[in-house]
């Protein structure tokens, strides 16, 4: 007891074995160490054109702290070592080159030995003054990019002030990528600023052997310390708390164009040993910017959190709030949705087995919270609510915590603003069947844009939700410039009706239990309003589909008039199946 363990969500070809059997030397249960799909190898070091700041021999490490090793941290198993991972060739050759694992040269050698490799560029900018800066202190932590030190500031607007210190040892970064990443990390945390559940970032580093982090010391453990200390899972009430600062600090997070990548509670410290201590997110080392319409390929995180689509190599945001899922899941019952003995057997398991709710403890937790959870493991990742909606989830709804703007709706009104005439009446009559329980999030999203006198908005209103949110991030990834994407709005205003029409997805609704009800009454608006006489051309041409796919539209026009039948609407809504949009994202 008192680990997190999984729930038997078997996959044919993999063995399982059930971890909460292992005997752990502190409390009855072992902590896992969840596989990593970003275990970083061995890095070789590099000539620097300018020296360390210590004496030669000496090392601003205080006695009995030992520099990052160089070599991945060791892990730590469940009873006894399981066979190494085997992921599929496609995800190892990603790994391989993030990693820079070493491939084998073919052809001849030449016979001056070759050209020699043109040395990686460890220098980063950052300031050389680290040991008369700061204080090292003890270890406080230890992960795969290097360790964490506590550490007193001797001078400057901290002075006198305990910090905590990232240190990153530069034998490690062995590609350019890995130097990317650490750049990166510094960049994110730097431009990432006013979230009061974001660690906060001071100062950053670097002598001839180390990149030095220094960031807000946070004192009260890891969110997987505490889940393991209540015996594996939090009731309801506790859990809503952690739930509510993840969603929080996340949307903060995708607001800004910033993509983190490895959700987990391990990257969750709380501030201080009080049971109530608020949390902070921490480890941007696989964040990323990202614009609203952009797409990443690169697999990284961690194997238990990972998302469908990343194994796809096609994925955005909503990579992070199946991580999202993965925790509530594990929060709620104390054991993983996806489990299995090697990372290959994890991966199938996300991509193919559907979490466990039938065995305890779910059959006592509330509807509310079931549906929650579900609806952030939508392996689709479009019917997947965002962070801002799930704030407003009957789950989470009377907790009366504000509710963020949320990229979303940007992206969804700049679609209906391209959109033809057709396909906004199919929309206005989609919203039109909502309820006033369905269309709460909506109308927040709507006050979040300040409306006129007269309820009405135009992009003025739009461009003065981004700003009163701006920070450098969403300067970074660019995010204000989907307002170009939206100048029809300048000439023009927009009621919350024609709004809710913009803003709803049909892709989300459809994953509500209430969908086909729904459906059927948003189909009868649109029969007194909208429907019309269309062609299978037209309906093509509205599609954007070629003639190879006629013959399947075709039966989505009744021969009676012509006109599109409920499953036409239905389809039509949603445009595309989900195996062309993946084509298309690929």
């Amino acid at each position: 007891m008192g680990q997190c363990c999984a729930k038997n969500t078997p996959v044919a070809g993999d063995s399982q074995e059930d971890p909460r059997q292992s005997p752990s030397p502190a409390n009855g249960a072992v902590r896992a160490n969840v596989p990593s799909v970003k275990n970083t190898p061995p890095r070789s070091s590099s000539n620097n054109t300018w020296p360390s700041p210590f004496p030669h021999g000496s090392s601003p490490l205080p006695a009995g702290v030992s520099p990052s090793p160089a070599r991945s941290t060791p892990r730590r198993f469940f009873r006894r070592p399981f066979p190494p991972p085997s992921p599929a060739k496609h995800i190892k050759a990603s790994l391989a080159k993030r990693q820079g694992q070493p491939k084998p040269q073919e052809g001849p050698i030449p016979e001056d030995g070759g050209a020699a490799e043109r040395p990686l560029d460890k220098t980063f900018g950052y300031g050389k003054n680290f040991g008369s800066k700061y204080e090292l202190g003890k270890e406080v932590g230890r992960g795969h990019f290097g360790h964490t030190c506590s550490a007193r500031a001797r001078k400057g607007q901290i002075k006198g002030q305990l910090v905590a210190v990232k240190i990153i040892s530069k034998a490690k970064m062995t590609t350019a990528i890995s130097i990317e990443d650490v750049r990166r990390e510094v960049k994110i945390l730097k431009a990432l600023s006013g979230h009061k559940h974001l660690i906060k970032f001071y100062d950053a580093c670097e002598d001839v052997n180390n990149v030095y982090i220094v960031m807000e010391l946070c004192e009260g453990g890891e969110l997987l310390d505490r889940i393991l200390a209540r015996g594996g899972r939090y009731t309801e009430e506790d859990a809503k708390a952690i739930v509510i600062q993840i969603l929080s600090v996340v949307s903060f997070c995708h607001l800004q164009g910033v993509v983190h990548r490895d959700l987990k509670p391990e990257n969750f410290l709380f501030t201080s040993r009080d049971e109530d201590a608020p949390m902070k997110l921490i480890d941007f080392g696989l964040s990323d910017f990202i614009r609203p319409d952009e797409r990443l390929n690169d697999i990284v995180g961690s194997a238990y959190y990972v998302a469908p689509e990343v194994l796809h190599r096609s994925y955005s945001m909503e990579a992070d709030i199946w991580s999202i899922g993965v925790i509530t899941y594990i929060l709620l019952c104390g054991s993983r949705p996806f489990w299995a003995r090697t990372e290959s057997g994890i991966f199938r398991s996300v991509l193919r087995a559907d979490p466990n709710f039938d065995d305890a403890p779910w059959p006592a937790v509330s509807p509310e919270a079931r549906d929650f959870v579900k609806r952030l493991l939508n392996k689709d990742y479009r019917k997947r609510m965002t962070a801002a909606q799930a704030l407003t989830h009957p789950w989470l709804r009377h907790e009366n915590q504000p509710v963020p703007l949320d990229i979303l709706v940007y992206r969804l009104v700049k679609s209906y603003l391209r959109a033809t005439h057709f396909k906004r009446a199919a929309l206005k009559a989609l919203s039109k069947a909502l309820t006033e329980d369905e269309l709460l999030y909506l109308r927040c999203q709507f006050d979040l844009l300040e409306p006129d006198k007269d309820g009405f908005i135009s992009l003025e209103n739009f461009r003065m939700g981004l700003m009163r949110n701006v920070t450098d991030a969403m300067r970074e990834s660019r995010v204000p410039d989907i307002l170009n994407a939206m100048d029809q709005l300048y000439l023009r205003k927009m009621d919350f009706a024609e709004f809710s029409a913009a803003a709803i997805s049909p892709y989300q609704l459809e994953a509500l239990e209430g969908w086909e009800q729904i459906a059927s009454t948003a189909f009868q608006f649109f029969e007194q309003e909208g429907n019309q006489v269309i062609s299978v051309e037209e309906l093509a041409r509205e599609l954007n589909l070629g003639p190879t796919a006629h013959a399947i539209i075709r039966d989505w026009i009744r021969e009676s008039d012509g006109k599109l039948s409920l499953l036409g609407y239905t389809k039509f809504l949603h445009g595309l199946t989900i195996r062309s949009a993946n084509a298309r994202h690929q």
